[in-house]
Formats: C-alpha cells, structure tokens, sequence
C-alpha cells in the first residue's frame, strides 16, 4: 500500500477525531486546543497536497496567530465550563437541524464528483503552484475583498469581547 495513502487516511481521521473534540469540549480552552490539533493535522493534508506554503501559513497563521488570538478572548471573557445539558433548547435544535442540512449538502456534492483520477497539472502550473509569489497575487487581487472582510471581522471581535469583559468588571 502507498505510504502517501496512509498517511493521508491518518491525518483525516486525526483531523476528523480533533475536529470534533472542539464541539465536544466541555471547556473552552480544551476546545481551543483541540482546534490548534485540528490546524496541525490540516496542515499535514496539505502537505500531502504538495502545497507546503499553505501548510506553513496554516501552522504560522492559524495555529500560531489566531489561536493566541481565540485564547486570549477566551480568558478576557472569563469563561467558565458550558452550562448542564438538560432540556433541549431552540438553539440546539436549530444546530441539529443546520447540521442534518450540512451533512445531506455534503453527501449531494461527494456523490456528483467525478469518478476517475484527476487530471493533472500542466507543466506551467507546476512551476508556479503554492509559491509565495503567486500566492500574493492571488490573495491581493482575487481575493482581497473576503480577505480584508475576514481581518476586520476578527478585529470587530476583538472589540466586543473587550467590551463585553469591561462591562463585566
């Protein structure tokens, strides 16, 4: 068997298996750790990809930056452990439900992919893939909106957890 297949087999179920200690968690800094877990095994799948840039933005960015960021809320907040699961609350029904709906998109999508070996990359396409270069010229042209949307989002959530933890005081 092809060590790259297992390997890839490893790191999804590690991600998978990670993925869900974050909704499971019953702490907040466990489910915060549990996701950094999450971004190191993403981070081996793309290196399986053959996308290492990716791979360390993943590592540096995510787990690095924006974890810092989650786990400092986290402890400004003053979080303590999730409340008694007892009656089921509309919220939870309302995440059964939005999860049924995410799992039934996913299943259409997985079933219209097309069967058959990928097709591969030209030689062109290969000399380029997963550089930084190309990577900034996709991100501040293509991409520059969602990107600055998703800096000012976290920014907006930074400031109302500071907020929300002032008012507290």
């Amino acid at each position: 068997m092809n060590i790259e297949l297992i390997l890839f087999g490893a790191f999804a179920l590690l991600t998978l298996l990670s993925a869900g200690m974050v909704i499971f968690a019953r702490s907040p800094i466990n489910s915060a750790m549990a996701l950094v877990s999450t971004f190191f095994f993403l981070a081996g799948l793309y290196v399986l990809l053959w996308a290492h840039t990716v791979a360390v933005l993943q590592v540096l960015v995510y787990a690095g930056a924006i974890m810092v960021l989650f786990l400092f809320v986290i402890m400004l907040l003053n979080l303590s452990e999730s409340p008694s699961r007892g009656k089921p609350t509309l919220a939870r029904l309302v995440g059964g439900v939005a999860t049924v709906g995410l799992l039934a998109v996913l299943a259409i999508a997985l079933s219209k992919l097309p069967s058959g070996p990928p097709p591969s990359m030209g030689v062109e396409a290969q000399a380029t893939f997963g550089t930084m270069a190309t990577l900034g010229q996709v991100i501040f042209t293509q991409w520059l909106l969602p990107f600055e949307a998703v800096s000012l989002l976290l920014l907006v959530a930074i400031v109302g957890a500071v907020v929300v933890a002032k008012s507290r005081i």
